[in-house]
């Protein structure tokens, strides 16, 4: 399950125009879509299925969906804890487990996915990669309370150590991946393109502020 925003200039990764421009953060965000979809593909580990916001009617969402075979879906209204709630609470009618993720992850490999996998398969009630910011850029869960979302921070530092501790307080067994980096501030770019330069290319951004054209 891929939690994804559309492309659009001035909608996605807004605290990255300032560097990018609304177009270059809007490109940015499309490739970012298509390599978590490529990523989720690879790892064979199930059906994918694409959340999308606003509208899963969004031309480059129909186009993901026919290349990927993703099947397309929209997110609820609310914040993000009652948006996840709602959707692993779906996605676990219809399947034993359920991992959600993001989009701004370029360091997870269809290995990791495949690790979060195996451990809801092999008795963990949920399984969570950790964020360098404090939060988390998956969580997969064999069963799914509302109190695991609910008083959590989102967007700060405390996300992963709230979590954490709603997981006890449920008791839930869990397994957490290795730690990533999400790409949603200006250093979490620079970051990016020292350790994988070929993002330049891939997005067509540059690391000084680009010019809407």
């Amino acid at each position: 399950m891929v939690f994804a925003k559309a492309p659009v200039a001035g909608f996605a990764k807004t605290r990255l125009i300032p560097l990018l421009g609304a177009k270059g953060a809007a490109r940015l965000q499309a490739e970012l879509i298509r390599h978590t979809l490529r990523t989720c593909s690879a790892a064979d580990a199930g059906p994918i299925e694409l959340w999308c916001a606003p509208r899963a009617e969004h031309p480059f969402f129909q186009q993901c969906g026919r290349e990927f075979g993703a099947s397309l879906r929209r997110q609820r209204s609310g914040n993000l804890g009652e948006r996840m709630y709602s959707a692993l609470q779906s996605a676990l009618r219809r399947s034993r487990a359920a991992v959600l993720l993001g989009t701004d992850i370029p360091g997870l490999t269809s290995d990791d996915l495949r690790s979060a996998a195996r451990a809801l398969g092999t008795g963990a009630d949920a399984v969570i990669a950790p964020a360098h910011d404090g939060g988390y850029v998956l969580i997969g869960v064999t069963r799914v309370a509302p109190e695991l979302f609910v008083d959590v921070e989102w967007g700060t530092d405390q996300v992963l150590v709230q979590t954490r501790q709603r997981l006890r307080e449920l008791g839930y067994s869990w397994e957490e991946l290795q730690t990533q980096r999400d790409i949603d501030r200006p250093e979490d770019w620079f970051d990016l393109i020292a350790e994988s330069p070929e993002w330049v290319e891939r997005t067509g951004c540059r690391s000084w502020k680009a010019k809407d054209k």
